[in-house]
């Protein structure tokens, strides 16, 4: 139990508050989470019902799995509404699970024409935008890796990309594909803040943010309308090209299609990139990693480019790199729950922790996979150190603690997707640079302490600030 020195949590706030602004809440909060020994639950008062921060694998396995109906996302729907309506996120019960056979039917559909061929495009894009000098030259990545999803997500669901990686150009469309971009970060900008405001979210609706939000939606719905003004055509046996004609030839309301969308937009791009981020930091700050990274994917490409799926499937160490960088940097690293009744977790109650605890009708749980996979219990005395060689070891791979893409009924459907398109994007950027390190003057901090925005998904404050010298290709 963590006791408060003043009512109602506030002092606890208060903490938390001060560590957010600057900007080292996680750090904070794994701090206080390691005075704790694994098996045990911290619990606290805030404003509103009993908090409850959950710490032991098999508990959160409890709440995302065996226990999976007896919680709910509290109220996640009212604070995202105005962005992403009904959809996939939000959706709990029997229309979430309905939404989830139908995404995962569309996402993976053999019929579906998108494919790493499409992806290596808006790469082209990403890597034209980066210094060309043999002699190299400093980038901050973090901006356009964000656009880089930006352009292939939009152009995967709704069939035409925002193309926001193509420099220069100044046409109506283009223009409008910008205002776009820039309307959705407002809008995902303030959802963050409304979260952040619970339960006094509704008190955060500035006019800037409701027309952002507005705005996502009416750009998404022309586009759902030229492609019903295209349904001849697709019934007469077009293969679709896009996540938003495939629903509507299921014959999905417009206002469904919509929210879906806008809904898988905002995981293909904000967790996808925050994922790509911080790989590119942490490789760029281990040179041991990168050189045996680059072995293998010379191995498997020799002069070839633009890596297959076989390909892919030929780099082991690859996704040992990926899985350890999503390990330490989950693009979420915090969730929450409600109880909708009373019921039991497996560990955390008692004077030792390791007997039963009851999470009573209300109460609240936080799931902190950036917690939880630093856990010394779990992954030994380096849990806080970048060594992907931890994956070949069986007692890291059955330990149950990873959680960076959730689990149990809400597992993230779009998991293969993004481990593909993050190992298709890794092998490029490699075969193009070869010198890949932390630019001049940035500070080497240790993993964990540098300052971070936690938002829809975690970020860096201060970016992924590279030096990077293309490779000169043999005549």
């Amino acid at each position: 139990m963590i006791y408060n020195r003043w009512p109602l949590g506030i002092d606890r706030m208060w903490q938390l508050w001060q560590a957010d602004e600057r900007k080292q809440l996680l750090k904070t909060i794994f701090e206080i989470a390691e005075e704790f020994p694994q098996g045990v639950i911290s619990q606290f008062f805030l404003f509103g019902p009993r908090s409850h921060n959950i710490l032991a694998p098999q508990n959160i396995e409890a709440i995302l799995s065996s226990n999976f109906s007896d919680y709910s996302f509290g109220p996640r729907a009212e604070i995202f509404h105005q962005l992403i309506g009904d959809g996939i996120f939000v959706q709990e019960g029997a229309a979430g699970k309905k939404s989830r056979a139908m995404l995962r039917k569309h996402l993976f559909s053999s019929s579906s024409t998108y494919g790493l061929e499409k992806l290596a495009e808006h790469v082209e894009n990403f890597l034209a935008r980066l210094p060309l000098s043999e002699q190299g030259g400093v980038v901050d990545l973090q901006p356009l890796i964000f656009d880089l999803f930006m352009d292939n997500s939009s152009a995967r669901l709704l069939g035409r990309s925002t193309y926001t990686l193509k420099f220069g150009e100044n046409t109506p469309e283009s223009t409008r594909n910008r205002k776009f971009a820039e309307n959705f970060c407002i809008a995902s900008e303030g959802l963050v803040r409304r979260f952040r405001c619970v339960p006094f979210h509704n008190m955060y609706n500035p006019a800037r943010f409701r027309t952002a939000c507005i705005e996502v939606r009416h750009y998404v719905e022309d586009f759902l309308a030229e492609v019903r003004s295209l349904k001849p055509a697709i019934v007469g046996g077009r293969a679709a090209d896009s996540l938003i004609e495939q629903m509507a030839q299921d014959g999905m309301s417009d206002d469904s299609i919509r929210d879906h969308v806008i809904n898988v937009l905002l995981a293909g791009r904000d967790s996808t990139a925050s994922a790509l981020i911080w790989t590119f930091r942490l490789l760029a700050r281990t040179p041991r990693v990168i050189d045996k990274l680059r072995n293998e994917v010379g191995t498997v490409m020799g002069q070839r480019a633009l890596a297959s799926k076989a390909d892919l499937r030929e780099m082991p160490y690859l996704a040992q790199v990926i899985k350890e960088c999503l390990r330490l940097y989950p693009a979420i690293p915090l969730n929450t729950r409600q109880a909708t009744k009373t019921n039991i977790l497996p560990v955390g109650g008692g004077e030792d922790g390791l007997s039963p605890l009851l999470i009573r009708k209300g109460e609240v749980v936080v799931i902190s996979p950036y917690v939880t996979s630093r856990r010394k219990e779990v992954y030994g005395l380096d849990a806080s150190d970048f060594r992907p060689e931890r994956w070949d070891d069986p007692v890291t791979t059955e330990a149950n603690a990873f959680f960076s893409f959730n689990g149990g009924p809400r597992r993230c459907l779009g998991e293969q997707i993004a481990l593909k398109e993050l190992s298709f994007v890794i092998v490029a950027f490699l075969q193009t640079f070869d010198l890949i390190e932390p630019a001049h003057g940035e500070i080497n901090e240790k993993i964990g302490a540098e300052k971070q925005n936690v938002g829809l998904v975690l970020c860096p404050t201060d970016g992924c600030r590279l030096f990077l010298r293309r490779q000169v290709l043999p005549v």
